[in-house]
């Protein structure tokens, strides 16, 4: 999973990145710190692994993994070159989805590029700048595609899909909202629309309305409302408890955020919204050589799963030998799965679920 923070200057968005990633971005109290684009990689916490791991005595454990990508603040004009550019735009263009972070927090130290915070406003104007920036796109798209319909017909119906496509995006609509066909689906594919991407909205807080006024805090409700009408996720967050946390050791964090009255950390709960907005899943394999988490799209058949480590397992696909991550644990192993009869052995048409431990069987 790949996603890509976005935000204006100065609302905490590389202060939340270098904590979640402890990636070392630069953060400092002026616009357009960033000047190239961070990028941090993170392991998916996934305390099934840890299990899996002492049951199998393994020599290697590697989870599933989680990449942000962190541009420079986006100002009013930045797919027109304002600030430093639409350049920064194209670094997110391949993300799986988009956090937006958007201040919720009052301070007097930290200066907003339009003199004062609003939350509402904040994200119209992150919004439209995508949208631009997929207008162009579009535009683009549409002149080439034009120059092939000289030749051959079939591709009027291109340029008509795109044309009325632009006319919503040129309404101040985003991609999200245009309701695709399968086949228009297909047909932007291979034009990877900013405004078209699933979005967490990151509602940066002060410490104090984290932890005490989430729900009376006036900006972060202007965040749910917007995200409700567009069927986006919000987290509340607080990017200053995640950069004290973010060197701590597993226990110390543990402790810290258990006095703070908080289950998860801001990555777990990031992880987990990503997850969910683009119906993810994992699948495992174990073993003495090693144990690892696969990332999948919810609905993936064996054949496809089995792609995801290496080619050859899809394209040689015979059959996969299933068993739950639970009946797997409380059999102590394989070979106590088999004798109750819990293994299954799948075909081609079995529908991976979250959790499943696979053996697959192939030959090419």
């Amino acid at each position: 999973m790949k996603l890509g923070m976005v935000g204006l200057p100065n609302v905490g968005k590389s202060t939340l990145f270098n904590a979640l990633t402890n990636a070392g971005a630069e953060s400092a109290n002026y616009p357009f710190c960033t000047i190239e684009p961070n990028v941090g990689i993170v392991s998916v916490p996934d305390s099934r692994l840890d299990a899996l791991y002492k049951l199998f005595n393994s020599s290697k454990l590697s989870p599933a993994t989680l990449e942000f990508v962190d541009i420079a603040g986006l100002v009013k004009g930045a797919s027109k070159g304002e600030g430093l550019g639409n350049k920064f735009l194209s670094n997110i263009r391949e993300v799986d989805a988009i956090v937006h972070v958007v201040r919720c927090f009052e301070s007097d130290d930290i200066v907003h590029v339009d003199g004062e915070i609003g939350a509402a406003r904040d994200i119209e104007t992150i919004n439209l700048e995508l949208i631009f920036s997929d207008i162009e796109m579009i535009e683009r798209r549409i002149e080439r595609t034009r120059k092939l319909a000289k030749s051959d017909k079939k591709f009027q119906l291109e340029i008509d899909f795109l044309e009325k496509l632009k006319s919503h995006l040129e309404a101040g609509n985003s991609a999200r909202s245009f309701g695709f066909t399968d086949d228009q689906s297909e047909i932007i594919k291979s034009s990877p629309l900013l405004s078209n991407k699933p979005v967490i909205y990151a509602a940066n807080m002060s410490e104090n309305d984290f932890i005490n006024n989430i729900d009376t805090n006036k900006n972060y409700n202007e965040v749910l409302e917007i995200a409700k009408a567009e069927n986006s996720a919000v987290l509340p967050i607080c990017a200053q408890i995640e950069a004290e946390i973010s060197d701590m050791n597993d226990e110390d964090k543990s402790m810290f955020l258990a006095d703070l009255g908080l289950k998860e950390s801001g990555l777990d709960r990031i992880i987990k919204e990503g997850y969910s907005l683009l119906g993810l899943i994992s699948f495992l394999t174990s073993g003495p050589t090693e144990v690892r988490a696969w990332t999948i799209t919810q609905g993936t058949k064996a054949p496809a799963a089995a792609g995801k480590i290496h080619t050859d397992f899809e394209r040689g696909f015979i059959r996969a030998e299933v068993v739950s991550y639970d009946d797997l644990i409380e059999c102590k192993g394989m070979a106590g799965a088999r004798e109750k009869g819990l293994v299954r052995l799948e075909g081609k048409d079995y529908v991976v679920a979250d959790g499943d431990v696979i053996i697959f069987r192939f030959n090419v």
